[in-house]
């Protein structure tokens, strides 16, 4: 079943809910194992995987920046238009970094861990200031 492509419906039903758990995005050598990461990208210098922060310090791999991982529990198509740019505009305006990983099902947002609360009462609000049909 295919998602949802309305913006505006998008954006009222968001439902965005902060996970468990750190992350951090490590570069690993091609081939690395993909096992126990959230998401993985083969790049050109190596495999960028997203692991929990104590998986990656198990294995001791080096991270820059510690997230927090923000489920937008709509269920988006993968050619909707606009999601990306009002989440991460919305987010912006506030000084939040944000890195978007899209899944067949949702959109998840990596936040630094420390603006975690804050980036969810943005989307929260976000939300609910959008108009109803």
């Amino acid at each position: 079943m295919g998602g949802e492509r309305d913006l505006g419906v998008l954006l009222r039903t968001l439902r965005p809910r902060l996970e468990a758990g750190r992350y951090v995005f490590v570069c690993a050598e091609d081939g690395a194992s993909t096992e126990a990461a959230a998401a993985w990208v083969r790049e050109d210098e190596g495999v960028t995987l997203v692991l929990h922060q104590e998986d990656a310090d198990r294995r001791g791999l080096a991270y820059d920046l510690v997230t927090a991982r923000i489920t937008l529990r709509v269920h988006s198509a993968l050619d909707a238009v606009g999601l990306t740019a009002a989440v991460s505009g919305a987010l912006a305006t506030e000084g939040i970094a944000c890195n978007v990983v899209a899944g067949y099902h949702h959109d998840h947002l990596f936040v630094p861990a420390d603006r975690a609360q804050h980036a969810l009462r943005l989307l929260q609000r976000l939300s609910a200031q959008q108009p109803q049909r």
